[in-house]
């Protein structure tokens, strides 16, 4: 399961999503990310659905890769069901029994929680997948650079998100050979109650801990060989240019929010899913 973890990691591949600006990209995110909280109606999620789908086929990911980074998340993907089914009392009871009650609003709200958690993954998972790490680096500081007027450090920032989102599937594969090297010592990490689980990942935890800080004072030591003293004065081998393509994926991310703000949250006939 560790390794269906796909949020920070790179899959090269030639396809136009690849050859975006990476400010396009971080842009497009997060418009996308914020559009899931604008959606009430199962018009405006089958817009977001067609739009992220689209964005999939011209990445040229495959997208039972994509759907691999979903796995992680079931339990906390049931959990938000289970708890917004039951703690959500509007509209017409459906299931009834001791002091729990199914309603219709709790239904649709744990629905549409479902599905927006999914959209939200598989987008911010898509941003990584098709950009490197060093494009995202540069694009998260030219776009906070208007920050850097009022002395904010634009480029030790962007570094750290970058790093610290490069460091997850390194991380991840870490533990993942931790845990079979324990499992190998007779380590038993899956029987037992939830306290005596918690107890056996001990053992992990702290080899972990030790890799990741020996992991980054060798990141610091290479980092100071080569002379490294933040952004200031520091040119690009690859300075960032709009293109043409650039400015239509801005135009398409704009045509996606007007269809989404005007169909899917205003129009009359909007359809509910109960």
């Amino acid at each position: 399961m560790i390794r269906d973890i796909t949020i920070g990691q790179y899959y090269p591949a030639d396809s136009v999503l690849h050859k975006l600006d990476p400010r396009v990209k971080i842009v497009g995110t997060l418009m996308y990310l914020v559009s899931l909280f604008l959606m009430q109606s199962v018009l405006g999620y089958l817009i977001a659905c067609m739009f992220l789908l689209f964005c999939i086929k011209l990445s040229k990911v495959p997208a039972s890769f994509i759907l691999r980074g979903l796995r992680p998340i079931i339990f906390l993907l049931l959990f938000t069901v289970v708890l917004n089914l039951f703690m959500t009392a509007n509209g017409e009871v459906l299931v009834s029994f001791w002091k729990l009650r199914i309603t219709q609003g709790g239904l649709r709200t744990a629905v549409f929680m479902a599905v927006r958690l999914v959209f939200l993954i598989m987008g911010s998972s898509l941003m990584t997948l098709t950009t490197t790490p060093n494009a995202l680096t540069d694009g998260i500081e030219s776009l906070l650079y208007p920050f850097s007027k009022i002395k904010l450090p634009v480029h030790e920032i962007a570094m750290m998100m970058s790093i610290a989102l490069r460091f997850i599937p390194i991380l991840l594969e870490e533990t993942d050979k931790i845990m079979k090297a324990q499992i190998a010592r007779g380590a038993d990490l899956e029987s037992g109650n939830i306290f005596q689980r918690v107890k056996s990942m001990v053992p992990i935890l702290v080899p972990l801990f030790i890799s990741a800080f020996r992991r980054a004072y060798d990141l610091a030591l290479a980092m100071e060989a080569r002379c490294y003293r933040g952004g200031t004065g520091r040119t690009k081998m690859k300075p960032l240019i709009y293109k043409k393509r650039d400015t239509l994926a801005y135009v398409m991310m704009l045509v996606y929010l007007v269809a989404l703000v005007g169909i899917g949250r205003y129009v009359p006939f909007t359809i509910w899913i109960f």
